[in-house]
């Protein structure tokens, strides 16, 4: 896992139809599915970008992937997480960036050894990011 270092940026991938999956850059390592994917969709975009960290669904998607995706997706060491870009307009960038703020505020709390449940509870609320977002990038090997 890449280590994470204060002023760098960390992007989402979002991809909003299931033709854009094969042609996605190969080292995309966070991507959020815009659309209700089938285990085709995902078995595609594992294969597409192989050094996958992080695939984001909204909430009703998340509920409809199969058991056998979720396992496939544990073996191949890729977490699925629940959440949305909040305010991401794809047609103006097709990253959604996460806010430096959420990252120095997941760093400093991390600092004053403050739990990870209280991390994820206040930085989620705080900058919108799903409190399994938050507990990714605090679990991103990041330097204290």
């Amino acid at each position: 896992m890449k280590q994470l270092s204060v002023g760098e940026n960390m992007r989402i991938r979002v991809v909003s139809s299931r033709e854009e999956i094969f042609t996605l850059n190969p080292n995309e390592r966070l991507v959020h599915l815009a659309f209700r994917p089938s285990n085709k969709d995902i078995f595609g975009l594992v294969e597409t970008c192989p050094k996958i960290e992080v695939i984001q669904l909204p909430k009703s998607y998340r509920r409809t992937v199969s058991r056998s995706i979720e396992m496939f997706l544990q073996m191949q060491r890729v977490q699925l997480l629940e959440g949305d870009v909040w305010g991401h307009r794809k047609d103006i960038n097709e990253y959604y960036n996460i806010p430096a703020s959420a990252i120095k505020k997941i760093k400093e709390m991390k600092m004053e050894g403050r739990s990870t449940e209280e991390i994820e509870k206040r930085v989620s609320r705080e900058s919108k990011l799903n409190p399994e977002m938050v507990n990714y990038i605090l679990n991103k090997e990041m330097p204290a």
